[in-house]
């Protein structure tokens, strides 16, 4: 049976329409993870303003319950609140947190100093110590080959040479220290103009994002977009509570059971909070590695305290708070944040958790509606 010459053409053009539209996709996906790759940091940055601004809006919306006021005004007070709040805890505790933080930090060292002196006395090695402290080989050797300066001699002045040297150096530390300050305040900045920037306005890039969809397709992104405003404006409140909690809950417990420096611990452990299962880990082995110092006792009640408060954090808040906004499964978030970590470093290993949820109410949202397209279908 021979196939009509106008059907093979049809035929042959859909098939190379179908190619060219693939290719196309294809091109266009593989731009958009080069460029995600490439601008990560930005793009992540950015999305941590865009939180800021739903948590605002969160914040704006509950007060909006209470009394009936202009969003701009809400918005002013609730800003105004936050700041009174910052400034009320640097004012009051502000002396007790920088001079706990730096009693922690040389507690903290001189511990990890008797662990792996411990842990070589029983033949394990602690090469792993030195991660991120090492230099490299060729470094060491040139250093040890390379002959020391001489010193100037007593009663004369140091060289030209010896000046430019010392000056450089200072010159450069100043400058890495004076760059690494100007970045972290720049990122604080950024991301407070773009939270209060999208809280100030949501309705604007809420309509922005829709304009981006296909007309066909608006009523459908209206949902998505919608579902996940809603998803994390609550996982945002119960995280600030969760947070809050924690910190208070260890606060406390470690002023009761005698540890120095509670109260950065404390804040430490509520600030890490944020970061799920990852976090709680490394606010443990913080808090077990400061109680050291004041003997076995307090180190094993503060490990005990540890494991107390993060049963009360999985098991109790978590699941309270949150069962409305989140429902991943633990080895699914486990597994994001450590690929996210590894690609993306601390930002990803941060934001992992919001990132997941936004792909989940994604995957929720597509599998709903396939579901109810064969239905209605059928009831038609």
């Amino acid at each position: 049976m021979s196939i009509p010459a106008d059907e093979r053409s049809r035929t042959r053009s859909d098939l190379a329409w179908a190619i060219t539209v693939g290719g196309i996709g294809i091109v266009l996906f593989t731009a958009l993870l080069v460029f995600t790759w490439y601008f990560a940091a930005t793009l992540l940055l950015i999305f941590t303003g865009m939180l800021l601004g739903l948590g605002l809006n969160a914040l704006t919306n509950a007060l909006g319950r209470r009394v009936q006021w202009p969003h701009p005004v809400r918005l002013a007070i609730v800003c105004m609140a936050l700041a009174v709040m910052l400034a009320g805890v640097g004012y009051l505790g502000g002396a007790t947190i920088a001079e706990q933080a730096s009693a922690l930090s040389n507690t903290i060292k001189s511990q990890i100093t008797h662990v792996r002196s411990f842990l070589e006395n029983h033949g394990i090695d602690t090469s792993f110590f030195d991660i991120g402290n090492a230099t490299p080989a060729s470094t060491n050797a040139a250093s040890e080959t390379a002959p020391a300066p001489s010193p100037a001699p007593h009663g004369q002045l140091p060289g030209a040479g010896a000046l430019a040297s010392s000056g450089g150096a200072i010159v450069s530390q100043t400058f890495k220290l004076l760059l690494g300050t100007i970045s972290a305040v720049g990122n604080i900045f950024i991301v407070l103009f773009l939270g209060l920037a999208f809280a100030a306005q949501p309705s604007l890039y809420h309509e922005g994002l829709l304009f981006l969809a296909p007309a066909r397709h608006r009523t459908r992104a209206t949902l998505i977009i919608d579902r996940i405003s809603e998803t994390l404006e609550r996982w945002l409140i119960a995280q600030i509570i969760v947070m809050i909690a924690v910190g208070a809950v260890t606060w406390i417990g470690l002023a009761i059971i005698g540890i120095p420096g509670s109260f950065i611990l404390g804040i430490q452990a509520g600030l890490l909070a944020f970061i799920p299962t990852v976090g709680a880990i490394i606010a443990g082995v913080v808090v077990v590695l400061a109680s050291l110092a004041s003997g076995w006792i307090p180190a094993l009640s503060a490990l005990l305290l540890f494991l107390g408060v993060h049963a009360m954090e999985s098991y109790v808040l978590t699941p309270i708070l949150q069962r409305q906004a989140l429902d991943i499964p633990p080895a699914t978030l486990f597994a994001f944040q450590i690929l996210l970590g590894v690609v993306f470093g601390i930002w990803g290993l941060a934001l992992a958790l919001p990132l997941v949820a936004i792909a989940k109410v994604m995957i929720d949202h597509f599998k709903t509606y396939e579901t109810a397209a064969p239905a209605h279908a059928e009831a038609a």
